[in-house]
């Protein structure tokens, strides 16, 4: 069997176990490993210049995901106000000891109020100002005239 086969056929066996494993390094892996594999087919490149190209293949997308990561993919734009949870109005379901449920929209939610501020009753109006992992930080509204 051609080393180049083998090469690729090792990336897609990486790029399936990707699927089966958390995180996603191994991708990045079985992406140098088929980039190295089509290299050796169209070329008569020794065993030096495969594992050269590999390992610089492997960097790239190694880069490539640290500036995605730093860049902050749509991933990590969830839950933040930008996705649109800050300054939205939501009604108090349940305040009792074991803590804070709001609905907002068709959802309910887990929050917390602010420290010193009273909890508000069932059925009162609150407004959204932060998002807290899956917990909202809500406000009670304050009436106006």
């Amino acid at each position: 069997m051609d080393a180049g086969l083998i090469w690729i056929l090792l990336g897609l066996a990486l790029l399936g176990a990707e699927l089966f494993v958390p995180g996603v390094f191994l991708m990045w892996i079985g992406m140098a490993a088929i980039g190295t594999g089509v290299l050796l087919l169209t070329s008569d490149a020794g065993f030096a210049a495969a594992t050269v190209t590999f390992l610089l293949l492997l960097g790239i997308g190694i880069a490539a995901a640290l500036h995605l990561r730093r860049r902050g993919g749509p991933a990590h734009r969830v839950n933040m106000p930008e996705a649109g949870l800050a300054g939205r109005h939501a009604t108090v379901i349940a305040a009792d000891a074991t803590g804070l449920r709001v609905r907002l929209g068709d959802s309910d939610w887990a929050a917390r109020l602010p420290r010193g501020v009273a909890p508000p009753e069932p059925g009162a109006q609150v407004r959204v100002e932060a998002v807290d992992g899956t917990v909202l930080v809500v406000r009670p509204e304050t009436p106006t005239a």
